[in-house]
């Protein structure tokens, strides 16, 4: 059976993940209170954002960074987008 969460971004009651992504404090709170789908939702956003920006996974300042991002993404405040992206037509 899906375990359902009520989902901090989308504010209702959506399929949780299966375990929390990454270990941590961090990793549990996302386990508990973001949805499979805002999670997935944040990974292509964090993949847009590492290409646009040129981030560096390496640099603690850009890990940093993007961390900052993820908790805007997730409660819902202003969170950064890419300069100038266009997405591909469909």
């Amino acid at each position: 059976m899906t375990r359902t969460i009520m989902c901090r971004k989308y504010h209702k009651e959506l399929p949780g993940l299966e375990r929390p992504p990454y270990p941590g404090a961090k990793a549990q709170d996302i386990f508990e209170h973001i949805s499979a789908q805002a999670w997935g939702d944040w990974l292509k956003h964090q993949t847009l954002l590492i290409n646009e920006k040129r981030l560096n996974m390496m640099n603690g300042e850009d890990r940093k960074y993007l961390a900052g991002e993820m908790d805007k993404f997730f409660s819902g405040e202003d969170y950064a987008k890419a300069d100038g992206y266009v997405p591909p037509a469909q």
